[in-house]
């Protein structure tokens, strides 16, 4: 007789080369890294501090991120805060000597899609990393508001063949608009909202933002999507009907 296996196996979903960010300030830990998953065929780009991270996670749409926690400048969990304040949705693998629940409990409070512990074997990494990317495959990857298409992971707007990149800025801004479509939303709950607290500028930068937007739009040509001003509030989305 035959034994059945109790866990009948499931086709796993392919994981393809992916585009990873690694935040790591440890030069030999951050090369060892940046090899090995050029060696699994991933392109790999590297930040040693969390200053230089918040930018490039915010531009550039990264499929997961291996995040240091103890960073010497800015440590990993603010950079995930930050992240998330501005909109960035990209996978984070929190890489960490803390081992404690309470640490833990931080890290993925904070943001963080998973966690994994220093010292570690380069293959549970490998593996963590292709579920993130499985995960983030079954996710809702693109929304329609109005007769603009929304690709999530890319930041993309697009209407037809043609399309526009956002940078996380950008996108923040918009998304945050889409989610009060109708309604006024006020400079400073957009301030908070995309630039967080610490944001030391002016209220004028939430004016420029939304004309980069307004431009943008203008692009992809259509007539049912846009910007208003809110005299002596903000702005809101506007969304017209079909004709």
């Amino acid at each position: 007789m035959t034994p059945v296996d109790p866990w009948p196996a499931e086709p796993m979903q392919y994981v393809g080369p992916m585009r990873l960010l690694v935040v790591e300030d440890e030069p030999k830990m951050a090369l060892m890294l940046q090899r090995g998953l050029k060696e699994e065929g991933h392109e790999v780009d590297v930040c040693s501090s969390g200053q230089a991270a918040l930018q490039q996670g915010a531009d550039v749409p990264y499929d997961c991120v291996l995040l240091d926690w103890g960073l010497p400048d800015l440590d990993g969990v603010a950079v995930l805060r930050e992240w998330r304040s501005r909109g960035v949705m990209t996978p984070v693998l929190l890489l960490t000597a803390r081992g404690s629940t309470g640490e833990k409990v931080t890290g993925l409070r904070a943001g963080a899609d998973d966690y994994l512990v220093k010292p570690f074997h380069f293959e549970e990494l490998l593996a963590r990393l292709e579920a993130l990317a499985r995960r983030g495959a079954g996710e809702k990857a693109s929304s329609i508001v109005g007769d603009v298409t929304l690709e999530v992971r890319r930041r993309v707007l697009r209407r037809g063949d043609v399309e526009v990149s956002l940078t996380g800025r950008e996108w923040a801004l918009f998304s945050e608009l889409v989610g009060q479509a109708g309604d006024a939303v006020s400079r400073t709950r957009l301030l908070l909202k995309v630039w967080g607290n610490d944001f030391d500028g002016t209220g004028n930068v939430v004016d420029v933002y939304v004309g980069y937007l307004r431009t943008k739009l203008e692009r992809l040509g259509t007539k049912r999507v846009s910007v208003e001003a809110v005299r002596g509030v903000g702005y809101r989305l506007a969304i017209a009907r079909s004709d």
